[in-house]
């Protein structure tokens, strides 16, 4: 096996962190590289589980110093993937997972060119359950929660161009396809049939639309 880097993608709210979670869970030959992150954690999450919590300067500090592959602004906050946790897991002979969004993902993908990265867009399985999931965390501000839609809606358009896209309609099978996606090195495209993909697209770009005018109160 040659390790590789794999980058599951998906808006906020698409269930992407639950199949990384599973993914970890069964398969010993995955290792996951913890994120860090200037926003503050959740109730629940533990610093350096979830993410590397880190303040503004310290995250500028170690941008500056080159140790992050990729970093990017998501709804105000900071996120980045440090390089040594990458080199980490690959060290071990293990594939590393990578948790994050798809501009971090573009970046990613430079350093480590496919087929030496494997990039995964996660699709919720329909426009209400996902408008359920984002109302339902109840730990966002209005105006935050009108920003991270706001870039929702950026990268689920952008989705259309991914070579592999998972709707996660049934956890089990979501995860069983994004295992297969990974055993093949990445090398047969898995995607949806187009018009499915494009409804999808479509109805969670309105979604997104009417959650975020509520959210700004207009």
């Amino acid at each position: 096996m040659t390790p590789r880097v794999v980058v599951l993608s998906a808006p906020s709210g698409g269930g992407k962190t639950t199949i990384t979670k599973a993914l970890l869970a069964r398969r010993p030959d995955i290792g996951y590289s913890v994120s860090a992150t200037t926003r503050p954690p959740r109730p629940g999450e533990q610093n350096g589980v979830a993410y590397h919590f880190l303040s503004r300067d310290e995250f500028a500090r170690r941008r500056d110093a080159g140790e992050f592959v990729e970093w990017a602004e998501y709804a105000g906050e900071w996120y980045g993937t440090l390089q040594s946790e990458v080199d980490r897991v690959l060290r071990s002979g293990r594939h590393v997972l990578l948790d994050i969004d798809v501009q971090g993902a573009a970046h990613v993908q430079e350093r480590y060119p496919p087929p030496q990265s494997i990039g995964i867009f996660i699709l919720p399985p329909s426009a209400a359950a996902w408008g359920r999931r984002l109302v339902g965390r109840g730990t966002e501000s209005p105006a935050s929660l009108a920003r991270r839609l706001e870039q929702a809606v950026a990268e689920i358009r952008q989705s259309l161009d991914w070579r592999h896209i998972v709707i996660n309609d049934d956890l089990n099978g979501a995860v069983g396809e994004v295992a297969r996606i990974i055993d093949e090195d990445g090398a047969r495209p898995h995607r949806p049939r187009p018009e499915q993909v494009s409804r999808l697209v479509e109805a969670l770009v309105r979604e997104a639309e009417r959650l975020r005018h509520g959210a700004k109160g207009d």
